[in-house]
């Protein structure tokens, strides 16, 4: 066993370990799990183990990266926000879950075999499935059955994709199946296909999305933030993993691409600016679904637009939880004048929805104008069409929503947390940096 295996070990463990801490202080312990997670994930993008139980490589690694620091961000903003809001369940036992639900996460990414991976995306469903339920209303009730029951259904297609996987090649072995499968194998095509719709169920796939919106509606901000920002991600790494045996880039780019017009229809009439932004994460991440089944430059704006949009919508979700706290209501309506009141949330929010709707430079800008080149290279202009109008939508019903509530007159509110404002703050500001470095490593390139 070299350093290499123990510290993917170690890092899929971390925050596990932390929820033997369940007893004495567990949201500390968690935090300080979040710390060295997020660090030691940093270090493995220098130490990688040899393909065997774990399969690192570069796009493994910018998952891994972007689960852990997401999770250190939102642990430390639930140690405010939870606080006396867990009615439903305990602050002891959602934190033990939020870490479990991490632990799912990171051995799903990291694992090399198609079907404990499949396992690990299962496992998600069964320790988040309680967070929904963590400030107990009927709406939030019925969201984790509505989440339990669909994504369920939609995971078990998904191990109808593993079966035939193994049919084809006798193993599960990620690694060995990508780098020396033969395609073109019956079995495969449908394996391929049908993962779309059993991992997609979980990324957010129209018309299999249903789940997503009232889940994200009614769960605590930071775990709204969690599911948007790197579940769904997670998932669509899942799916990718499948797509790679034999890529059916027709196929998976129109569904992509009626998922990017259903989501920014659905979002032109929404009321709750959670909900609201549920509908952009569908969005977002059938943007980066194109990307990585046209390949090449896609797969490049595929993993910024990701790695982008996770601290964005953290951040959105985040600004959301503040706003909440402060205000008491999630009807957009309701809400106007943050900028005079809460000068902090409010430039949280404001940065998070442009990050989110991708507005040059934050880095969702250069990932989306990417995914735009690779459809160009492919030629696939009916597609690159379609989507141009709808993100165009998608954009102005977003951001008429975000400066309406923030510009508008009125409102009399005050900051809900100090330590909550400044982790949506720092969420929101890294999309912009990841932009601009991405803008200057270009222009010493070119």
């Amino acid at each position: 066993m070299n350093a290499a295996y123990i510290l993917s070990l170690l890092i899929i463990a971390t925050p596990g370990i932390a929820a033997a801490f369940y007893y004495f202080n567990i949201a500390r312990a968690s935090v300080a799990a979040g710390v060295i997670v997020t660090v030691m994930s940093g270090i493995q993008f220098f130490i990688r183990p040899s393909p065997g139980t774990f399969y690192i490589g570069n796009i493994t690694w910018v998952f891994q990266i972007m689960v852990t620091s997401v999770y250190l961000l939102s642990i430390v903003y639930s140690t405010r926000y939870i606080r006396g809001h867990a009615s439903g369940i305990s602050e002891k036992t959602y934190f033990l879950l939020l870490n479990l639900f991490t632990v799912s996460m990171l051995f799903s990414v990291e694992i090399n075999n198609y079907g404990l991976m499949w396992v690990g995306i299962e496992a998600t469903t069964i320790s988040s499935a309680l967070l929904l339920i963590t400030e107990r209303s009927n709406a939030s009730l019925e969201a984790a059955w509505r989440y339990i029951i669909i994504v369920s259904a939609g995971v078990t297609f998904a191990f109808f994709s593993v079966i035939l996987i193994y049919y084809a090649f006798g193993s599960l072995d990620i690694y060995s199946i990508i780098h020396g499968g033969v395609t073109g194998v019956l079995a495969t095509r449908i394996a391929v296909s049908i993962a779309l719709i059993g991992f997609g169920t979980k990324v957010g796939v129209f018309p299999v999305h249903t789940w997503l919106p009232d889940a994200h509606s009614e769960a605590p901000s930071p775990v709204s933030a969690m599911f948007s920002g790197v579940l769904l991600p997670v998932a669509l790494y899942a799916m990718y993993r499948v797509y790679e045996i034999d890529p059916l880039p027709e196929l998976y780019v129109w569904f992509g691409v009626l998922s990017i017009a259903a989501a920014s229809i659905f979002l032109g009439y929404q009321r709750r600016y959670k909900r609201m932004f549920a509908y952009s994460t569908m969005e977002n991440m059938n943007i980066a679904l194109i990307g990585l089944s046209i390949g090449g430059l896609g797969i490049l704006g595929a993993l910024l637009l990701l790695i982008s949009h996770g601290y964005g919508k953290a951040a959105a979700f985040f600004s959301s939880g503040s706003i909440l706290r402060a205000t008491g209501t999630k009807d957009i309506a309701d809400i106007t004048g943050l900028s005079s009141t809460m000068p902090m949330t409010a430039s949280s929010f404001l940065l998070s929805s442009l990050a989110v709707t991708g507005t040059p430079p934050f880095g969702t800008f250069f990932g989306e104008f990417l995914i735009m080149l690779g459809l160009i290279a492919v030629h696939m202009y009916a597609q690159l069409t379609i989507i141009l109008i709808f993100l165009f939508l998608a954009f102005v019903s977003v951001n008429f929503n975000v400066t309406r509530m923030i510009f508008g007159k009125g409102g009399d509110y005050r900051e809900a947390d100090r330590l909550m404002s400044i982790v949506a703050l720092v969420a929101s500001a890294i999309p912009l940096v990841i932009g601009i470095v991405f803008l200057v490593v270009m222009n010493e390139i070119l």
